[in-house]
This record gives C-alpha cells, sequence and structure tokens, in this order.
C-alpha cells in the first residue's frame, strides 16, 4: 500500500497540482484510480501549457496592428512620408525667376530706365532637383517599409517570448503547487511510519528544487512582461500564436531585387547616378537674356540683351569626377547588402525547416511517448522496481522535456520574424492575414509603399 500511495502522489506531482489526495490513509484503489485520473490530466494540462500553433490572426492582430500604428515613431513615419511629397513638389518649381531692374540718371537731359531679365535653365536643373527628389522619395518609402517590418518582427518576438514566459511560469507553478501538497502527504505517511525519512528529505529537496525553478520563471516573466510594455505601453496584449503560419513557403531562391530591404539599396544606385546628372545641371553655364526699356530726354530706347557666364577658371570637372566616382561606392554598397541579405536568406532556409522537424519530433515524444514512459515509470515504483531518487529524477528529465519544447517555440518563431523583419516582408504578410473589414481601417493609417 506504501508504494502504491506515492506512486499516485508522484504521479500528481507531474499532473500538475490536478491530482488531490485527501487522505494519506486512503485504500490501494482508490490510489489506483487517482493515478489513472493523474495521467489523464497530465496529458491535457501538458497540451494546454504547450502551444498549439494555430494560425488565427483575428483574434489578436487587428488590435495589435491598431497600437502598433498609434506609436509615435510610427506616427513620425506618417509624417516624413509627407514631408517626401513635398520635397518632390518643392523641387518641380522652376530654379529661376526673372529679374526686375529699374534705373535713373540726373544730367541736362534726365534718363529713366526699366530692365527685366531671366535666366534659362538651360542644363535642366529642375529636371535633375525633380527627378533626385523622386528618387529620394522612394528611397525614404523603402526604409520606412523596411523599418516597420524590423519594428513588428521586434514586437512579435517581445510577445512570443511573454507568452512563452507566461507559459513556463504556469507551469512551474502547477508543479510547485503539486510538490507542496505532495510534502503534506509524505509528512503524514513518515507519521504513519509508511515513509522513511529519506525519502521523506527527497521530496523536500523537490520541493525546494521547484520554489527556484518558479522564482527563475518569474523573473523572466517579469523581464517579458517589461520589454512588452515598452515597446507597446502596455503589457497586457491579445496574443494566441502563429505557429502554423511558419513557413519557408515566402522566400525564393534567389533574393528579390524587390524586397524593401535590397530595393533601398538599388534605389541609392540610380540616386547616385542622378546626383551625378544633377552635379552637371548644376554646374551648367545658363544664359541670361535681358530687355530693356530706356528714355532719354524726348528719346526711347529698346535694347535686348544675352549673357553666358565662362567656365574658365573653373570648368567643375573635378566635381563631377567626385559626383560619377559616387556611382561606384552606391554600386559596392548594393552588392555588400545583396550579399548579406543572400546570407540571411541561407541561414534561414537552412534554420527553419530543422527546428521545425525537431520541433515535431519533440510533440511526437512528449505527446505520445513521453505519456507512455510516465505511466510506465509508475508501474515500477508501485511494483518497487525503482527506487524513489531514480524516479524523481526521471519525473524531472519528463518536466524539463515540456520547457525544452517552449525553448523550440521560441527558436522558431525568432528564426522566421528574424528573417520576415530583416527583408521587409513581415507587415505586407500581416497585412493579408488582417480580416477584410480591419485591413480597410489599416490601410488609412498605414503607409502606402
Amino acid at each position: 500500500m506504501k508504494k502504491t500511495i506515492i506512486a499516485s502522489l508522484l504521479l500528481a506531482y507531474m499532473a500538475g497540482g490536478a491530482l488531490h489526495v485527501q487522505a494519506a490513509t486512503a485504500d490501494s484503489n482508490l490510489a489506483v484510480e487517482r493515478t489513472n485520473t493523474a495521467s489523464i490530466t497530465q496529458n491535457s494540462q501538458t497540451k494546454s501549457v504547450i502551444a498549439e500553433g494555430g494560425t488565427d490572426f483575428s483574434t489578436w492582430l487587428p488590435e495589435l496592428m491598431q497600437d502598433f500604428n498609434a506609436l509615435p515613431e510610427v506616427r513620425a513615419q506618417e509624417a516624413k512620408r509627407k514631408q517626401a511629397s513635398l520635397m518632390i513638389k518643392a523641387a518641380d518649381q522652376a530654379v529661376y525667376n526673372p529679374e526686375l531692374g529699374l534705373g535713373y540718371q540726373n544730367a541736362s537731359e534726365d534718363t529713366y530706365s526699366l530692365d527685366i531679365s531671366q535666366t534659362i535653365d538651360w542644363g535642366d536643373k529642375r529636371g535633375a532637383a525633380t527627378r533626385k527628389a523622386q528618387l529620394e522619395a522612394e528611397i525614404l518609402l523603402s526604409d520606412i517599409a523596411l523599418e516597420r517590418s524590423q519594428m513588428l518582427a521586434n514586437t512579435l518576438l517581445a510577445l512570443v517570448e511573454q507568452s512563452q514566459a507566461s507559459k513556463a511560469l504556469a507551469f512551474q507553478k502547477q508543479q510547485l503547487v503539486s510538490a507542496k501538497t505532495q510534502l503534506k502527504i509524505a509528512v503524514q505517511q513518515m507519521e504513519l511510519g509508511d515513509l522513511s525519512a529519506v525519502e521523506l528529505q527527497l521530496i523536500q529537496l523537490d520541493v525546494a528544487s521547484k520554489a527556484a525553478d518558479y522564482a527563475v520563471a518569474e523573473q523572466a516573466s517579469i523581464t517579458a512582461d517589461a520589454d512588452v510594455l515598452m515597446l507597446l505601453g502596455s503589457s497586457e496584449l491579445p496574443f494566441n500564436g502563429f505557429l502554423g503560419a511558419l513557413t519557408t513557403s515566402l522566400v525564393s531562391k534567389q533574393v528579390s531585387p524587390q524586397l524593401p530591404a535590397l530595393k533601398s539599396a538599388y534605389q541609392q544606385v540610380l540616386l547616385a547616378k542622378v546626383a551625378a546628372q544633377q552635379v552637371k545641371a548644376d554646374t551648367s553655364a545658363d544664359p541670361t537674356i535681358s530687355l530693356s526699356a530706356e528714355r532719354e530726354g524726348e528719346e526711347n530706347k529698346l535694347g535686348v540683351g544675352l549673357s553666358i557666364p565662362l567656365q574658365i577658371r573653373n570648368n567643375y570637372s573635378d566635381t563631377l569626377a567626385v559626383a560619377g566616382q559616387e556611382i561606384a561606392v552606391a554600386e559596392q554598397s548594393y552588392l555588400a547588402r545583396e550579399r548579406v541579405l543572400t546570407q540571411q536568406q541561407k541561414k534561414f532556409n537552412l534554420s527553419l525547416p530543422r527546428l521545425t522537424e525537431r520541433y515535431q519530433e519533440w510533440r511526437e515524444l512528449v505527446f505520445h511517448s513521453g505519456q507512455e514512459a510516465a505511466s510506465a515509470l509508475g508501474q515500477q515504483w508501485k511494483a518497487g522496481d525503482i527506487n524513489t531518487s531514480d524516479y524523481l529524477q526521471s519525473q524531472r528529465q519528463l518536466s524539463s522535456s515540456f520547457l525544452a519544447g517552449l525553448s523550440l517555440e521560441t527558436a522558431l518563431y525568432s528564426s522566421w520574424l528574424e528573417w520576415m523583419g530583416a527583408s521587409g516582408q513581415l507587415e505586407s504578410f500581416l497585412s493579408a492575414q488582417l480580416p477584410a473589414d480591419s485591413s480597410a481601417t489599416a490601410n488609412t493609417s498605414t503607409l502606402s509603399h
């Protein structure tokens, strides 16, 4: 009877406190019944602690995007987009304004003169400035799209870590409550002479270990809550996870130049070429045409003038050479960015499938083989085939396997979010997951790209 009761208590420990033993002197039939109940409850509680890998974004994503778009730094991005539009409008204005001149000479015959002159934008300074402003606006939009994806990746990763820390905390709390219940019953068993002092000490050490694990989990949960609070201004946000949506299907074999992370670098090359054209236009000799009317005494005079700057002392060849060298710098920067992004893509394609395989293997072992192992160990303990220390060690190993699953989930999220954020694809992916009504509302507050 002693072995049966202790076995039921240890299985109750693994069940996370679901098994409540009311009397230490219960008969063996009741203990066996509770052992079976513990095994069933353990399986259900384990599944509640570990994420199910759902893909229902509608329950939490609309509210998250609303809170995200309300952040001051995101609103600043919208202001930058409007500023870029104004820069294009300003650059498209005329470069030269006409000049008006009035003159008077007091002599034997007074002279009055009226001059008007206009410099002609012969080098197309206006066109070059407009093209440059347009490219700068496109670069800004690409940078904003990339920045938003990276911000969203950091935000989602913080929510994932908060969720995982909460699961770990709940799990450790269950283990501590169960261990304390087990200790109380063990004390009663020792008073009745059914439990040795050594076994009681082992159970006391197990309670101390569970208390330490719970304290560490509490610290991790506090840190995760603080990270979410710093990012979004609140630590209580709905989040159900989206493990089932993690896939490599969004990644092509070659890095697309249209990715926001690469598009910006390519536009920098185009901008360098346009900047070189603008330098050429700015240093060009623009002629000035003037028209003058003069009245000297009773005589009226009309004149037409043309002036052209002579680039003799400075032909701006060195300035043009510098602008040409900027093109080479921009091209190499693009190639460097492409190389980094390609390596990140290869890393993602290498890591996510392997992590997914390990996670699926873990689920199979924990949800099936692990449960069978726990039941078999309980039977062996009841039969006296293994001692208390070995049995407690096996239970700790099973508990650590649950926490290993949480770490695998976090690694899966981290790998996927790192690539989606670095490549700038995350925002477009999340926008596609929004419900139709929420998507229409979000479009009024998100940036167009």
